[in-house]
């Protein structure tokens, strides 16, 4: 996809990845880019540096997303391109209340799905549509707080999902994985688990070039840096060898 006088709306755009995403795109011509977000003050501040829409949203709550999705197509018309990116965590794992794991699922993977229930009818009466889903390493390769990871694998599921099941009907998918990014998610992380993070560590302008680029080449699974993909390899070759290491590195930070 070529951005160039496309109609684009990110989540989670008023810091962070989203933002960084959000002036990229606007930089490559974007025709209209919404930046949306729970913060109002930030958002009309990124949207109004980059001559964006800004508007406010809580992704975790279906009625919202669909409000968005029918006012930016009311006033910019089609959206060519939809990034589900905003994220949450909870630090821990299954004594945490179902209130907190609910709170990161919605965020992290139904939110995801409200975007997609009411976009793919749109896209698809076109026959043309692309959805960017941010997820995370983690979803690759189950790291740190259990919320986290098993949103963002199962977002990663739905995004393949999405790809096999209506890509031959004009619908294109991405997967954003990214490991280290400098965001302010990051430097609320406790301090073992900021300085294991920093192999790698990306800006949030570094990793949105790479999803221009990913984009223009269609890609599916998008990795800014590319050791999670040795990760991955290691991890599909022995599985057992690599939940060892990968034990012994969770004991390291926790």
């Amino acid at each position: 996809m070529q951005l160039k006088d496309k109609v684009i709306v990110v989540t989670g755009a008023a810091s962070g990845i989203g933002a960084a995403m959000a002036r990229r795109f606007a930089e490559e011509g974007a025709r209209a880019v919404v930046v949306a977000d729970r913060d109002a003050a930030r958002a009309h501040a990124v949207a109004l540096d980059i001559g964006g829409h800004a508007a406010l949203v809580d992704v975790a709550v279906e009625a919202e997303l669909q409000r968005l999705i029918e006012e930016t197509e009311s006033r910019h018309g089609p959206i060519d391109l939809f990034c589900s990116n905003a994220g949450t965590t909870a630090a821990g794992g299954p004594e945490l209340p179902d209130a907190d794991w609910r709170r990161v699922m919605d965020v992290n993977l139904m939110a995801h799905v409200h975007a997609a229930r009411a976009l793919l009818p749109r896209m698809l009466s076109r026959g043309q549509g692309y959805l960017l889903q941010t997820a995370s390493a983690a979803g690759l390769l189950s790291q740190f707080d259990a919320p986290y990871a098993v949103s963002k694998h199962a977002a990663v599921a739905f995004a393949e999902w999405l790809s096999i099941t209506y890509g031959g009907q004009g619908i294109r998918v991405s997967c954003l994985c990214p490991a280290g990014v400098d965001t302010p998610l990051l430097g609320a992380e406790p301090k073992a688990r900021r300085d294991l993070l920093s192999h790698g560590l990306m800006s949030t302008a570094e990793v949105a070039q790479v999803v221009v680029q990913a984009l223009a080449e269609e890609r599916f699974l998008i990795l800014p840096q590319p050791f999670i993909h040795t990760q991955m390899r290691h991890k599909a070759d022995d599985t057992d060898r690599w939940i060892r290491g990968m034990r012994r590195l969770h004991a390291s930070v926790d």
